[in-house]
């Protein structure tokens, strides 16, 4: 049975199939037909829907795509959709804008945009237009064009939170949410069981004993199974509630992310570590996804293509494994073994990922991703670059690219090309001769082998290139800073 607020009424359901999707209980259970389906995969952002979750006794708004996400999900929640938007007989402040600046036109795809948008004038009311692009990237119009929709978001951005009824209810929609019991009863229909842990030890204990069960964190891509390839998930443990996974630390060694810490709560942390794998989280499909996938699920999922795991092997992360009570840490680049096999036991879970602080000032990281969009779309390449560089020789090379073999995986002979040699552009080119030995890359609709090789090898380049200007502004800003120093000395003489 699972408990929840669809947006200030409380549900208790307890005869629903545990791989029902929020859409579906939406438009078949309740009737409420204002959220779409459109590609069912979570690119189209129709279904977008806001869930409201109470984060240290604060009430926190995430948009997120229904066709993707379970029933259970909803357990302690509050439930938003487009129809809850109108207060009595006024449109919503979002809903109008939408109008004042002619933002739809057939008008399928507007309930995803204006939830989009209400999630945005929530958490961030003074908006700017990167901010509105990142918030509706996730969105698509084929008919309206995005000028006008942009607009609109941008109308609305204040320096003030935004009022209207939610605001107004706030207090009152926590105390309700308060009030659930986060224990759940397990959801079952015919053959169909979902399990809600509420803590890593339930967890561990509900997976010794069901071992064939599939976890499930954000679901988007678990989700798949049930909306495009049709089969039922007979266990399920929703890890959703788990909250000692939903955390990220840091020691004086090692930034420690829960594995079921949302992606879009890693951006800030790493990025102040890392500047590029900051910004290709804001590449990592759709807000709407980033705001319920994991990276601990990105790497357990072990798609060849997946954007964290090169960087990780980068980095030279380590995992950590649990099992019942007991523990282990592992590399990350041991963790993938062949095409969706990894060193995962029977009933192991990934508990916690810790990636490496960079301590060296001579390391030098990088991360590219290569895709047919800028945003929300799967990598055809995405490399990772992290070398150490000593008085212009390379002392030490890890480099790993997605998208080139069955697993995520390092370039050895890359790496052995570059480690005691000179960092110069011909060291940088007998790499590149030497990681087209590393791969043998497939050719699909994504991109051709051929390409793949090519453009593998081009982003070393870039690399190179890219260090070898920021060494150069380095020296010039040392000079100029010197020079000024000069000048101020021979001034006050």
């Amino acid at each position: 049975m699972i408990t929840f607020l669809l947006n200030q009424t409380l549900k208790r359901e307890s005869n629903l199939s545990p791989n029902m999707t929020v859409l579906n209980y939406l438009r078949t259970e309740i009737k409420k037909t204002g959220t779409k389906e459109g590609c069912g995969s979570g690119d189209c952002g129709a279904c977008t829907v806001v869930l409201g979750e109470l984060v240290d006794g604060k009430l926190e708004y995430r948009s997120v795509n229904s066709c993707l996400t379970f029933v259970s999900s909803l357990h302690g929640k509050q439930l938003i959709t487009v129809e809850d938007l109108q207060n009595k007989s006024s449109l919503h402040p979002v809903q109008k804008a939408l109008v004042d600046f002619h933002g739809s036109q057939c008008g399928y795809c507007t309930p995803g945009f204006i939830m989009s948008m209400f999630a945005l004038s929530k958490n961030k009311p003074n908006a700017d237009k990167e901010d509105v692009m990142e918030s509706l990237a996730g969105n698509l119009c084929r008919c309206t064009g995005y000028r006008p929709i942009v607009d609109a978001a941008l109308s609305l951005s204040s320096d003030k939170p935004l009022l209207d009824q939610f605001a107004e209810l706030e207090q009152q929609t926590i105390a309700k949410l308060e009030k659930i019991d986060r224990k759940t009863l397990p959801m079952v229909q015919d053959n169909l069981t979902s399990f809600s842990p509420i803590n890593t030890a339930e967890l561990a204990d509900l997976y010794l004993r069901h071992p064939k069960a599939k976890l499930v964190a954000g679901g988007t891509d678990l989700a798949l199974e049930v909306t495009q390839f049709h089969r039922e998930i007979e266990t399920l443990i929703n890890v959703t509630g788990v909250a000692d996974m939903k955390t990220i630390t840091e020691t004086e060694q090692d930034i420690v992310i829960g594995a079921n810490m949302p992606i879009s709560d890693c951006y800030s942390t790493l990025a102040k570590y890392y500047p590029d794998f900051g910004q290709l989280l804001h590449r990592f499909a759709s807000l709407q996804v980033r705001n319920q996938g994991t990276i601990g699920g990105n790497v357990a999922n072990a798609s060849p293509i997946g954007d964290t795991p090169p960087l990780l092997i980068a980095l030279n992360a380590r995992i950590s494994l649990r099992k019942g009570e007991q523990t282990r840490t592992l590399p990350i680049d041991e963790y993938f073994i062949n095409y969706k096999v990894t060193a995962q036991q029977e009933s192991e879970f990934i508990e916690k990922i810790f990636i490496p602080k960079p301590l060296d000032l001579n390391a030098k990281f990088s991360a590219y991703k290569l895709s047919k969009r800028l945003d929300d779309d799967i990598s055809a390449v995405c490399g990772a670059f992290n070398l150490t560089i000593e008085n212009d020789v390379v002392t030490d090379a890890r480099v790993a690219f997605g998208g080139m073999a069955a697993i995520p995986k390092r370039a050895a002979l890359c790496e052995k090309a570059l480690i005691g040699k000179q960092w110069n552009k011909q060291t940088a080119e007998e790499a590149m001769l030497a990681m087209d030995q590393d791969f043998e890359p497939l050719s699909d609709f994504r991109a051709s082998k051929e390409y793949r090789s090519k453009t593998a090898c081009n982003m070393l380049m870039r690399f190179f290139l890219e260090q070898q200007t920021q060494a150069i502004t380095q020296m010039n800003s040392q000079k100029f800073k010197q020079n000024s120093i000069e000048t101020r000395v021979t001034s006050y003489v």
